[in-house]
């Protein structure tokens, strides 16, 4: 049977953090119970660069230990972002764990927020951001990429979620992020920099952002372009 708009799984394109991979985060995702991922088609990739100081497959998304790689790896990364989710999409939403959150909610910022038209001009309009662990930059004490600037003058008006733990050191950057959108959801956990698992309060909030997704959905989508 063909599943209507209302009854379709969210398409989220999931971005693992620093020294990671796709398939890492795939398995950590899989600590949510199955009644929230069965509402989910996530979709896990590596980062376009290869992370060489782990023993370990893994990749980054940029050096945050020199200014100057720092600015071409994230300019590259957020093309390498917009260009997956036009090959591989259309996509619902986009999830990031640490060091990916900022590319998330700069490409809500880039769409919905102060920064529409300076980047991600060719992906779809999208429906939500997850934001796990993550800050912003100054928040973390990692000087602020250029092309992420002035990304937060004003809020963002896109459904998100963001998830962090109270032993979390992104904590305190986390909270200033959030309060970059409109009316954010938030679950806190007890945990650290991690994916949590949820517990009867954490699902509720998951269930009620996901039913404010799915709403959307009849609404038409729109592809905007340099063309």
């Amino acid at each position: 049977m063909k599943l209507t708009s209302e009854m379709r799984k969210s398409k989220i394109l999931c971005l693992h953090g620093g020294r990671s991979s796709g398939v890492l985060l795939k398995e950590e995702l899989e600590i949510w119970p199955s009644s929230v991922l069965e509402r989910m088609d996530l979709v896990c990739i590596d980062a376009p660069f290869a992370a060489y100081d782990v023993d370990f497959r893994a990749f980054t998304w940029y050096d945050d230990q020199d200014v100057t790689k720092m600015n071409i790896m994230f300019n590259e990364s957020v093309a390498y972002i917009e260009e997956t989710m036009v090959k591989l999409g259309p996509f619902d939403g986009v999830l990031g764990m640490s060091m990916a959150s900022l590319g998330i909610a700069l490409t809500a910022s880039c769409i919905f927020g102060p920064w529409q038209g300076v980047a991600l001009t060719k992906v779809q309009d999208l429906k939500c951001v997850v934001v796990i662990s993550g800050g912003k930059f100054a928040s973390v004490e990692i000087a602020t990429p250029k092309l992420a600037e002035n990304a937060f003058s004003s809020l963002i008006q896109i459904p998100s979620l963001h998830i962090f733990g109270e032993n979390d050191f992104a904590k305190l950057g986390a909270i200033e992020l959030l309060e970059s959108f409109v009316d954010p959801f938030v679950i806190l956990h007890p945990g650290g920099h991690e994916v949590p698992e949820l517990d009867e309060k954490g699902v509720k909030v998951m269930n009620s952002f996901l039913d404010k997704v799915q709403a959307s959905f009849a609404a038409p989508k729109v592809i905007r372009s340099l063309m």
